[in-house]
């Protein structure tokens, strides 16, 4: 993102290399010490070295090597007169030797003889009345100092107390590092907003990054004219919203749109993920809140965005049975509301914040004066699709066969993030197979890839195996033999993620309205593979968990959701688990009545058996066709849909003339 710096004027300086300054020698410039290493450490460490060199002497005098000997050889030494003096304390005695002296005289007991001038020995307990005189006949010297005892006061102060002094020394410097760096007592009140800003050599991130979701690229076009030309709308009176909330599905963009409006209005970027306001101390992310608006204030014209705004701005009171009001979330989401109340729209902050959860965030968010608009990023249809995958193949060489509207078509329901992968995968698949550039057929097996899994190496055996191109089979001929079904665009028995088998179907466009037809070809699809497993093999298996899933999940949708129930009538009962963007599990509402849910059920199960009896009926009279498509599964493993029309014998059915009568409607 090229960034620009905005002087103490308030005016940014244009884009560009900064020019150079004058230099009246025209020398060259002085060769810098590394970061960190100033002269003022040098001549530090140079005096710490000389100071070691002379005190260390004297604060850790070298003792000398005494050697350890037996009393009858001090005695003889003293006898022979090599005795200089001694020093005695207690029962200890130590000396010095004229001449040095070896002890032991040979190696025992794997002690090695050493020699030296200066000795140790012991009395013993018995005292021996001879000793002094033979010590003043011989000259000896009787000394009053101490005993060396090998280490200094100093050193054993230190070898005491300096681990402890070492500790508490490190744990202030940490603590003055650290308030010197964020300002505070280990910086848990100060924000961790990241700050992106526009700088010389970096690309900046513009509407023209951003595809595929024009009309949220449109709505936020205003936010970004008020913060380059804000006088405009002052003079009639006009204010810009405080905020504006960014809604939709993961990975449609909000955060990169965010960026863009940043980078097209070319100001500062404040960017937070909301559980980074969240500590376990109560206080913190209220502290962090006052310090990222303040921030944004002196920064003005500036834009806040906060990422997954659900981590903080959920409905207070909801969840928390401990603590009242009092908990760190709640305290958090309070310090926003009254840091957003207190912006003035003079200010030229703007408040920017996505999420995908809109229906758990507390009322008091998204009322007028603090998130005023909220605008929802959809997923892009084929179209928006397309532009998306021109951006994200900008960089990447194409070969002449890729057609972007072709891939568009392929992928529907991916959003912007879903691309970008489909594209990484594709450019490494091509670099896989040793190409110069990436060719349609890498596209579609990235795609294959993402939406099926990848292909495991599992032996099967030949029982397996079968009954898996005969549920596969089953499957795809249903989507054939379907009008309203989705076109089958490829079918294998190759194992993929989790599954043994896959039959892939691809839309011809982009859905917005599910009609009942439709929903329950779907259905029958969905039931092809265990009636083909019943009619051939006359035992059900396990492979078809999955499928009895998405077929009751349709079933029930139809109706709680959408009223095609003639028994149940045009009312819904029903609500997803989750949102209308993360979608989830369906629960029917605490209202209704145990005879409604009864009849649910009933209903559920009328629409699964009609399907179900239509599935049988087809693939009974189609079974000729079933048979001949699973042995091509089982001698060629992958089918496209040419092939599978080619094997089969279907061809392609005209829209006025379907291939079968359609499935029965709702009785």
């Amino acid at each position: 993102m090229v960034q620009q710096r905005t002087p103490p004027n308030g005016r940014p300086r244009p884009p560009g290399p900064e020019a150079p300054r004058p230099n009246a020698t025209n020398r060259p410039p002085d060769r810098k010490l590394p970061a960190g290493l100033g002269w003022s450490w040098i001549l530090l460490l140079i005096a710490f070295l000389v100071a070691n060199y002379l005190l260390a002497p004297i604060l850790f005098p070298e003792r000398p090597d005494r050697i350890t000997i037996p009393y009858t050889t001090f005695r003889e030494q003293v006898e022979a007169g090599n005795v200089v003096e001694i020093t005695t304390q207690g029962d200890a005695i130590q000396g010095t030797f004229r001449e040095p002296v070896t002890y032991p005289p040979t190696p025992t007991g794997g002690q090695q003889p050493r020699t030296s001038t200066h000795f140790e020995t012991r009395l013993p307990t018995f005292v021996d009345p001879q000793l002094d005189n033979l010590l003043r006949e011989k000259g000896v010297v009787i000394n009053a100092r101490p005993l060396d005892q090998g280490r200094g006061l100093l050193w054993t102060v230190l070898l005491s107390f300096g681990p402890a002094l070492l500790f508490f020394a490190l744990l202030f410097w940490m603590a003055s590092r650290t308030q010197q760096a964020q300002q505070g007592v280990f910086g848990l009140g100060r924000s961790r907003a990241r700050r992106y800003e526009p700088q010389e050599g970096q690309q900046r991130i513009t509407f023209a990054d951003v595809a595929g979701i024009d009309e949220a690229k449109q709505e936020l076009q205003e936010i970004v004219d008020f913060l380059k030309h804000p006088d405009k709308y002052r003079r009639l009176g006009g204010t810009i919203p405080k905020g504006v909330l960014l809604v939709g599905p993961p990975g449609t963009g909000k955060t990169l749109l965010a960026r863009a409006v940043a980078g097209e209005a070319n100001v500062p970027f404040f960017s937070m993920s909301g559980s980074e306001f969240i500590e376990m101390i109560v206080g913190v992310g209220a502290a962090r809140v006052r310090d990222l608006f303040e921030q944004a204030r002196k920064e003005a014209p500036a834009i806040v965005f906060v990422d997954e705004l659900d981590a903080i701005g959920r409905r207070r009171g909801a969840g928390n049975i401990v603590g009242g009001g009092h908990d760190e979330r709640e305290q958090t989401l309070n310090q926003l509301l009254v840091a957003m109340d207190g912006f003035d729209a003079r200010e030229a902050v703007i408040v920017l914040a996505a999420t995908n959860r809109p229906d758990v965030l507390d009322p008091a968010l998204l009322r007028p004066g603090r998130f005023d608009r909220r605008v929802v990023v959809p997923r892009p249809d084929r179209r928006g699709r397309e532009e998306i995958l021109k951006v994200h193949t900008r960089g990447v060489p194409l070969a002449k066969d890729v057609d972007l509207a072709e891939i568009a078509a392929a992928t529907p329901g991916l959003v912007g993030a879903d691309l970008r992968n489909l594209v990484n995968e594709a450019a490494l698949l091509a670099a896989r197979r040793d190409r110069d550039a990436v060719s349609r057929e890498d596209f579609f097996d990235a795609i294959e890839k993402i939406t099926l899994g990848a292909e495991r190496q599992l032996v099967m055996s030949p029982e397996d195996r079968k009954r898996t191109a005969y549920h596969e089979a089953g499957h795809a001929l249903i989507g054939l033999l379907t009008p309203e079904a989705d076109p089958v665009h490829k079918v294998t028995i190759v194992p993929r993620g989790q599954a043994l088998g896959v039959t892939y179907s691809m839309p011809v466009d982009d859905r917005l309205n599910y009609a009942e037809p439709y929903l329950r070809a779907r259905i029958a699809v969905a039931l092809g593979g265990r009636v083909a497993e019943e009619l051939v093999f006359n035992v059900p298996s396990t492979g078809a968990e999955n499928d009895f899933q998405q077929a009751t999940h349709i079933a029930r949708q139809m109706v709680t959701r959408w009223g095609m129930s003639p028994r149940v009538g045009p009312v819904s009962i029903g609500q997803p688990e989750g949102n209308e963007f993360l979608g989830g599990p369906l629960s029917l509402s605490r209202e209704i009545s145990e005879a409604l849910a009864q009849v649910v059920d009933e209903e559920v199960r009328r629409i699964i058996d009609e399907c179900y009896q239509y599935t049988r009926a087809t693939l009974t009279r189609e079974r000729s066709r079933l048979e001949a498509l699973a042995e091509a599964l089982l001698a060629r493993e992958s089918l496209e849909e040419h092939e599978i029309r080619e094997v089969t014998g279907l061809a392609a059915p005209k829209p006025a003339e379907p291939a079968v009568e359609p499935l029965p409607a709702a009785s």
